[in-house]
């Protein structure tokens, strides 16, 4: 029995063995199929996701301007002359002949101090030298009466000394009253304020009836000239090796004057000056141009914005400011290919002019450079630029 019962026992084993295999193959089996579908899957997927759409931008081509190169200055407005109008004798003002704020020539009376007083003084004057006059007239046919005596043996020496004495002192005094008839006639004139300049006269500084003293600083109203006028600013010392070597001829240089905002453009001059030294303090040089403001759009004092032409750049390359992009490395321009992809190009920039940026090097002339929609572009992004299509 016992030899009979041990058989199916060993016989079993390699059964029970074998359905364990079966199993660890199976799942391993299933485990690979599950890999390889996940993988398939994901490859498929990855290769079957759709490309990004291209970016609509705004380009130009480069092109070939004459652009002007400026300088720009913080500048006061200055009149071309200033005088404050003062008396020159003392007197009541009796008189103002001028309109506030109103436009004045030279020569022309303005106001009136009482003459009165100067005119009896000439009067005074003028009586005096009279006198005198008939004196010396009378004392010169003396001496000569006395100088025939003389020879004649008929009076001394000395009557004749005294009587030539006679005659040099009626001389003086005559000479003097002149001189005071002289003065008395000036002060006359001076009674009348006469404008020394042509200009624009200010609100005046004293009313008619007070009485006007030379020793009085404030003067009586002040006149600017304003036709032409003139901008006094200052620049950089690094900036005179461009102005020097042209000094001779000053009216070369084109001068504009804005407003505040520098957007509106007041007025066209020349340069009229340069300082002959430099602020050591500011490490800046004065400058004055000069305008012939016939519009009255430049007054004293007034803060202008001006801008100094200094040279004029021929043919210069040059594309729009809005296509210069400023990166880490430096200045960049996005470009346009042939395939319509981009490429990022460094590039050197020289001045700017209006809307325009010229530029140095880095670009040549078939290059076309992206001018609006470059915040998402990157190098090799594709592109199709709106206003090729727009033309098209």
């Amino acid at each position: 029995m016992e030899s009979g019962d041990q058989q199916p026992a060993e016989i079993a084993q390699p059964r029970a063995f074998s359905l364990r295999h079966k199993m660890i193959f199976l799942i391993s089996l299933v485990v690979l199929i599950v890999i390889f579908i996940s993988w398939y899957g994901y490859h498929n997927k990855k290769h079957k996701q759709p490309t990004k759409p291209p970016i609509s931008v705004v380009s130009t081509k480069v092109q070939y301007k004459n652009v002007p190169v400026y300088l720009t200055a913080l500048g006061s407005v200055i009149p071309t002359d200033t005088v404050t109008v003062r008396t020159q004798i003392n007197g009541q003002l009796q008189k103002v002949l001028f309109r506030e704020g109103q436009m004045v020539k030279q020569g022309e009376i303005l106001a009136l101090i009482d003459e009165r007083p100067y005119q009896a003084q000439l009067t005074q004057f003028e009586g005096q030298l009279m006198r005198d006059k008939a004196l010396l007239a009378n004392a010169k046919i003396d001496l000569v009466r006395y100088q025939t005596l003389f020879q004649e043996d008929s009076v001394a020496k000395q009557v004749l000394d005294t009587q030539q004495s006679l005659v040099n002192q009626y001389e003086g005094a005559v000479i003097s009253d002149e001189g005071q008839v002289q003065n008395a006639r000036v002060n006359l004139i001076y009674c009348k304020l006469i404008s020394p300049i042509n200009g624009r006269v200010g609100l005046r500084l004293v009313d008619p009836g007070n009485y006007v003293q030379t020793s009085d600083t404030n003067g009586l109203f002040v006149i600017n000239t304003v036709h032409p006028i003139t901008v006094v600013f200052s620049l950089p010392e690094d900036n005179l090796p461009q102005i020097v070597p042209k000094l001779k001829d000053l009216k070369q240089f084109k001068v504009d004057a804005f407003d505040r905002t520098g957007k509106t453009l007041l007025a066209t001059g020349t340069l009229l000056s340069l300082d002959n030294q430099i602020d050591p303090t500011t490490g800046t040089v004065k400058l004055k141009a000069t305008f012939a403001n016939k519009d009255d759009k430049l007054f004293p004092n007034q803060f202008v914005n001006i801008r100094l032409q200094v040279d004029d750049l021929q043919n210069a390359m040059v594309i729009p400011t809005a296509a210069v992009q400023l990166g880490s490395k430096g200045t960049f321009v996005y470009l346009v290919s042939h395939d319509e992809t981009v490429s990022i190009q460094p590039v050197t920039t020289g001045v700017t002019y209006l809307d325009d940026t010229v530029i140095l090097s880095g670009l040549d002339k078939q290059a076309e450079v992206i001018t609006a929609g470059t915040d998402k572009l990157t190098h090799g992004s594709r592109v199709i630029v709106q206003n090729k299509r727009e033309k098209s």
